[in-house]
């Protein structure tokens, strides 16, 4: 019904930069909350960043001032800009959507198929 593709991921330098896109297709009414979350191997599936569908955003205390989440509702499309990476920043980036019903009854929450960010010297 909905799809995320997630893309931009890749091996950086600590202190790189690097964006990430996620764009949601399919069946939309309505996406309330777009964000995107990391797993490292291992470690739990952690929220990174979130932005609403008015544009109120929230951080993960490690990034911030680093990372900035966006959102383009025009397209279902969240961004991710993250500046001054560090080596914890390593793992694989998931993007999420919470997509309405159409009666706004019912919410259904979407996952990208995640991206690889790797940040070594």
């Amino acid at each position: 019904q909905v799809q995320l593709v997630e893309s931009g991921g890749g091996l950086v330098q600590p202190g790189g930069s690097l964006r990430l896109s996620c764009a949601a297709s399919g069946s939309i009414f309505s996406i309330n909350a777009m964000g995107w979350y990391r797993q490292a191997p291992g470690k739990q599936r952690d929220l990174v960043a979130v932005v609403t569908s008015g544009g109120s955003t929230n951080y993960v205390d490690s990034v911030k001032g680093r990372f900035t989440i966006s959102r383009d509702n025009a397209k279902n499309t969240v961004y991710l800009q993250m500046n001054s990476l560090k080596p914890e920043d390593t793992a694989v980036y998931y993007c999420n959507a919470e997509v309405f019903s159409s009666d706004y009854t019912v919410i259904y929450d979407y996952w990208g198929q995640g991206t690889q960010v790797t940040v070594s010297s």
